[in-house]
């Protein structure tokens, strides 16, 4: 079984940075895509990046040039560096991973909860 463990939200006033972490596990499981997703209250989950195994990233138009994503592939870990944050990106940020073992499947994080206050 694939355990995902999310941390680094918080609560943080416009302008300022947060970084997210997120841990992968499986034993016999090698993990493919990772990245990170995020729902704002009364909308819909969307892609905020993600990152293959190779280290190619693409981003959500509204956080290019302020949020990195980034991975250690020896540690299985994603992590999301954001900055110059908004309320706007205020919600719940879930890590989801590929994990492959003979089949490709797809895991979700608990999530974590940034909030940006004004």
């Amino acid at each position: 079984q694939v355990q995902l463990v999310e941390s680094g939200g918080g609560l943080v006033q416009a302008g300022g940075s947060l970084r997210l972490s997120c841990a992968a596990s499986g034993s016999g499981f090698s993990f493919n895509a990772m990245g990170w997703y995020r729902q704002a209250p009364g909308k819909q989950r969307e892609l905020v990046a993600a990152i293959t195994s190779g280290g190619r990233s693409n981003y959500a138009d509204s956080v290019k040039g302020r949020f990195t994503i980034s991975r250690d592939n020896a540690k299985n870990t994603v992590y999301l560096q954001m900055n110059s944050l908004k309320p706007e990106d205020t919600g719940v940020y879930y890590c989801n991973v590929e994990a492959v073992m003979v089949v490709s499947m797809n895991y979700w994080g608990k999530g974590t909860l940034v909030t940006v206050s004004s």
